[in-house]
């Protein structure tokens, strides 16, 4: 092993350091993002900020908005890895992030799976994680914690670069990460910067905790750091008195009924004088490094009965809105930009939206993503935001990283080959050689691949079909990443009038996680088909219809699932209409979803009614009960 150069106190592990010695570098990857859906903003707005100019099937993030709503800033769901996020977030944001939450999976014998609901039945089921979400969070443990710090110190080297001069970092933990975690952070934002340990003490323990020879766990570990201590953002937060204080020192009552305490100090002639503290003058307890009035999300009443809404969404590590909202009120003010990039249901999102903050958020799951969604549009004047991946050109850099760079033609051919040998082994089909657009066989069934940074279009597989046809092969199953709209409706029909049967399937974004692909834990789904009907009730007004909603393979369905579905529409958690759509972001003009307290879905749109004659593309969006966009 190579001699490492210490020169102070510091956690090390394995992977930390080089063969060499030297520490290993944080990877800085830089990405465009792909906004894929802009949500409580009109299209005429958002041709505003564009200048008139059209784009492709996704706009691309380019950054230009203000630091303020009217300067054109959007809010920011992203859907994918918080590393290539965070390190493509830097060329815009770093030092302009006001406050950071993180609280990462930190349970090593976690249960993966959350409860969401089938249906108007309102039957709730237990889904689990995906694989990509289930393998990200064993793999970061592997045998050991070294995995851990290794992900955690990497996303926290680019935290501290996204905070801003006055920023603040909240590092959710529990005790068996924790004090490891503490020399990590020292190292990384300085000692001097630490703002101390919050114990959130949440309750007493059920008696479902009580297992075992340990003792109970009844608090977790916020560690608190700052960008620049000093130059921190921080407000005192008071408590209420506790019933028993009041009692005892807010003894007396005067003529009108208010109580209020003697206190005795000195005046300037050096003579003790008695003072009258009103109690509804006094400002309470300064909130400390332990907080025990706050319970865990299922744990408390309040969290069912919040106004018409509940802030209950499934997920079993759920952090409760009080929580979020005392570390918010503590450390940012309004307008301030708050980042969260495991945001998981969305809670940090959702109290930074009730409190006036701008915020970014990041998961790496679907559903999450979708979940949060939700949650924003239930709150009242929620402010416009945008959906981004990574899309594209995360596939771009992981073909290149996996499979080589194509920098001149013979090599760009070799990569090409490799990517499509690589799709047709996890999908259990063989290579053929000297086809156009045929890749591969599987069984009977000709495979045609669509490439990482196009989706599969109409003249794709019409080309793909045709050839099957001159071969006289009567099955083909095309793979894609993304599709072009209405593919579906048009080339099933169009397939069978040749003698082929068509397969579309999904490539899904687990054939780009090493340990997924490794252990074979990718599959690939046919795309559903969703039928919709235009209804013109007037002039210029229209309304749409949902018909009919197809899962294929619904065998492939989890049986307890498939069991609570009564109908068709069973299967749509959410959808919405852009009544005016050019080609590039799906931009949200209505929208119907189901809560956990409202399960009934209309199947019929709200009307919409154009300003003057002229044609128009509507395109309806449906995401189902697994997360998956149709």
């Amino acid at each position: 092993m190579a001699k490492i150069e210490i020169i102070k106190t510091e956690l090390v592990w394995p992977g930390k350091y080089n063969d060499d010695g030297t520490r290993k570098e944080v990877p800085r990857i830089s990405l465009p993002f792909q906004v894929i859906e802009t949500v409580n903003e009109s299209r005429a707005t958002r041709e505003v900020k564009k200048g008139g100019v059209q784009g492709g099937l996704f706009d691309v993030y380019e950054g230009k908005e203000g630091d303020t709503f009217e300067a054109g800033w959007r809010n920011k769901l992203i859907w994918g890895d918080n590393l290539l996020v965070m390190g493509s977030l830097l060329e815009k944001f770093a030092g302009k992030i006001d406050l950071i939450y993180i609280d990462p999976p930190f349970a090593t014998g976690a249960d993966f799976s959350f409860t969401t609901v089938i249906g108007e039945s309102g039957e709730e089921v237990v889904k689990e994680q995906s694989a990509i979400e289930e393998k990200a969070y064993r793999d970061m443990w592997g045998s050991d914690r070294s995995s851990w710090f290794t992900m955690m110190a990497e996303r926290l080297r680019l935290a501290r670069d996204l905070l801003s001069p006055r920023g603040t970092l909240y590092l959710h933990l529990d005790w068996y990460v924790g004090h490891h975690a503490r020399p990590v952070l020292d190292e990384i934002f300085g000692e001097e910067n630490s703002l101390g340990e919050i114990v959130w003490a949440y309750g007493s323990p059920s008696g479902g905790r009580v297992s075992g020879a340990k003792l109970v766990k009844a608090h977790d570990l916020i560690f608190v750091y700052a960008r620049n201590y000093g130059n921190h953002k921080y407000k005192i937060i008071y408590l209420p008195y506790s019933e028993k204080y009041v009692k005892d020192w807010f003894k007396f009552t005067d003529d009108t009924g208010r109580r209020y305490r003697k206190r005795w100090r000195r005046n300037d002639e050096g003579e003790s004088v008695a003072e009258q503290q009103y109690l509804d003058e006094s400002l309470g307890v300064p909130a400390s490094t332990v907080w025990s009035d706050i319970q865990q999300a299922y744990a408390d009443p309040r969290a069912y009965k919040e106004g018409v809404s509940s802030e209950i969404t499934g997920y079993p590590t759920q952090k409760p809105e009080r929580l979020l909202e005392r570390i918010l009120k503590v450390s940012s003010e309004p307008g301030d930009l708050v980042a969260d990039f495991f945001c998981g249901s969305g809670t940090t999102l959702a109290v930074a939206e009730k409190l006036g903050r701008r915020w970014i958020g990041c998961d790496l799951g679907r559903w999450g993503t979708h979940v949060t969604r939700k949650r924003l549009l239930g709150i009242e004047n929620c402010k416009p935001f945008e959906v981004l991946n990574l899309g594209t050109y995360e596939r771009q850099y992981w073909q290149g990283m996996t499979f080589g760079e194509a920098k001149d033609k013979p090599l760009a051919e070799q990569a090409l080959y490799e990517y499509l040998a690589f799709i047709l082994k996890l999908y259990g089909a063989q290579p053929v050689a000297g086809l156009a657009h045929l890749h591969g066989k599987k069984g009977k069934a000709m495979v045609h691949i669509g490439a990482v940074d196009a989706p599969v279009t109409i003249s794709e597989i019409d080309a793909a079909v045709d050839e099957c046809a001159k071969l006289k092969q009567t099955d083909l199953h095309v793979l894609g990443w993304e599709w072009e709209m209405g593919i579906y409706n048009l080339m099933i029909e169009a397939a069978k009038k040749k003698g082929v049967k068509l397969l579309l399937l999904i490539i899904p974004r687990e054939v780009m996680e090493q340990q997924a692909a490794a252990k074979g834990d990718v599959r690939f789904f046919e795309l559903a088909y969703l039928a919709a009907e235009i209804k013109k009730p007037k002039k210029l007004t229209v309304q749409v219809l949902l018909k009919d909603f197809v899962i294929p393979n619904t065998e492939m369905i989890p049986e307890d699932v498939r069991s609570k579905v009564r109908k068709w529409s069973d299967y749509i958690d959410y959808w919405a209409v852009d009544w005016d759509f050019r080609s590039d972001t799906f931009m949200q003009g209505w929208v119907a979803y189901r809560t956990r307290k409202e399960r009934k879905l209309p199947l019929v749109s709200d009307p919409h009614t154009y300003e003057k004659p002229g044609k128009r593309r509507i395109l309806v969006k449906v995401i189902d009960i697994f997360g998956n966009d149709t």
